[in-house]
């Protein structure tokens, strides 16, 4: 993809950086070459983006030439409301009262060239401050009102106001960030249709792919045509630049990765796993109702809240099983044996949440897992209970744990309810890629839960399709892509 500096006059930008081509705003929105041009990253340098300037109509037309524009159009409206507190998160407002704590004055301005500040003590500030708004060139102004540092004025500015003394850097930086450095450097080919980022976190314990199915993943999108890139979260600024995002770290809603689905979704690329999708499976009270709206079998289940705990613990007997909400991997849930037990658990988990789940116990030697892409099976596992232990995984005090065995199936040799109540199951959530938990009792079939994020590990999931399922998940976002290309309006 290339590079294009775009400036309302050459002499705005002096600096010549290989690579890079450097236009004036008004070439670029009236010249047929720059209309024809594919597959171009716009960095918009302009001294406005007012709405309907000429700054605000290049990231306008750049995004309806299917162009990449540093800044977004919803970028710059986001500006107008930088200063609202609702705008900044919780780790942001910390970030500012811990970098600005030195500061002797009552205000304090600091500029932001492509994520980074002149001043190294403010790095991080200004990363974040980019990640949320990103944009070449923003100016954050502070002022210290009682106790706290707060933002005063948040927005573009302008090269013209930008010191002389700090244009060196400013070009470091734009330097730095048109060829950041890749996590797995590699050449970039001309065949490439498109740019996918994976988000990762090698620091994770359990991640949802392991590292040779990340390979196997970038492999199988290269050759569907896709230039891949591995993120992590201080990547965030950088989304607007891909057609499609692929998580491949564990999702939880009060979480980074949510925030890169929702910005991704919002800027238009294909996501997987998507913002509604996270919402509606991170949360098993949701997706309890969910089943039963739907009539999709599942264990006798009851919504617990602090007014009901007496009659629920008569109707559901014992042993039963106790979830937290937002439970996952087995953590959050809890086998309990008698009254007693129940009440104690239940008053536990209410102090965190205002209503959990409660099931029937219902044994069984394994667990189905069946992922499902796009309302299709795609894969089929057995994972079977931890030895001794109820569960597929069975953790210690200290957090060890120890998994069962797992068997991968042949999709085509899983009996047919099963197939269909994961099928049934996963649409009611989306059409994304989901991994649903069954238990098998004869005929009978029961949904345990559906999962966003499903574990795809090279050695596991993959022991029956091979690289074909890592090639089909790939498909799937080029169908997508492809489909909007079509038809934009989707």
């Amino acid at each position: 993809m290339s590079g294009i500096v775009v400036v309302d006059q050459r002499a705005d930008w002096p600096a010549n950086i290989p690579g890079i081509e450097v236009v004036t705003a008004w070439d670029y929105l009236t010249d047929e070459s720059m209309t024809r041009a594919k597959r171009s990253r716009i960095y918009n340098l302009c001294r406005s983006f007012s709405y309907q300037t000429t700054g605000y109509y290049v990231s306008l037309l750049a995004s309806a030439r299917g162009h990449k524009p540093l800044p977004e159009i919803t970028t710059i409206q986001d500006l107008k409301l930088a200063e609202s507190p609702s705008v900044l998160n919780d780790e942001i407002e910390e970030l500012i009262q811990h970098s600005l704590a030195r500061i002797g004055s009552a205000e304090y301005i600091l500029n932001v060239y492509f994520g980074r500040s002149i001043a190294k003590r403010h790095e991080r500030l200004a990363r974040a401050l980019f990640n949320l708004f990103p944009a070449p060139l923003v100016q954050a102004k502070f002022v210290y009102r009682g106790d706290e540092w707060r933002v005063e004025t948040l927005g573009p500015i302008a090269l013209g106001e930008v010191p002389a003394a700090h244009h060196e850097f400013l070009y470091e930086a734009a330097r730095d960030y048109f060829f950041m450095k890749r996590r797995h450097p590699r050449t970039k080919r001309d065949s490439s249709r498109y740019d996918l980022a994976i988000l990762v976190n090698d620091e994770e314990k359990e991640p949802p792919s392991n590292a040779r199915a990340l390979k196997a993943f970038e492999k199988a999108a290269e050759e569907q045509g896709f230039d891949v890139e591995f993120i992590d979260k201080s990547d965030y600024g950088h989304v607007a630049e891909f057609d499609a995002l692929f998580i491949r770290e564990t999702t939880a809603v009060n979480h980074h990765t949510y925030r890169f689905a929702r910005r991704a979704a919002r800027e238009g690329l294909v996501v997987v796993d998507d913002p509604v999708s996270i919402l509606r499976a991170a949360n098993k009270v949701f997706l309890a109702q969910l089943m039963e709206r739907h009539r999709i079998p599942q264990p006798k289940t009851l919504l617990l809240h602090r007014g009901n705990i007496a009659a629920a613990a008569r109707e559901l007997g014992f042993p039963c099983v106790l979830k937290q909400p937002d439970s996952q991997f087995s953590k959050g849930v809890i086998k309990v044996e008698s009254e007693a037990d129940f009440k104690r658990q239940t008053r536990d988990m209410l102090e965190r949440s205002d209503i959990i789940i409660g099931q029937s116990f219902e044994p069984t030697e394994y667990d189905w897992r069946v992922g499902v892409l796009d309302g299709v099976p795609l894969y089929a596992c057995r994972y079977y209970m931890a030895e001794g232990h109820w569960q597929v995984v069975k953790r210690n005090d200290k957090g060890a744990k120890q998994e069962g065995n797992h068997e991968t199936v042949d999709v085509k040799d899983v009996p047919a309810q099963v197939l269909k109540i994961a099928v049934d199951a996963a649409r009611a959530v989306g059409n994304g890629l989901y991994g649903v938990d069954l238990k098998q009792f004869g005929k009978v079939v029961k949904v345990i839960e559906v999962n966003d994020n499903p574990n795809v590990d090279f050695g596991v999931e993959d022991l029956v399709l091979k690289e074909l399922l890592y090639r089909r998940i790939m498909e799937y976002f080029v169908k997508r892509l492809e489909s909007r290309a079509r038809d934009p309006v989707r």
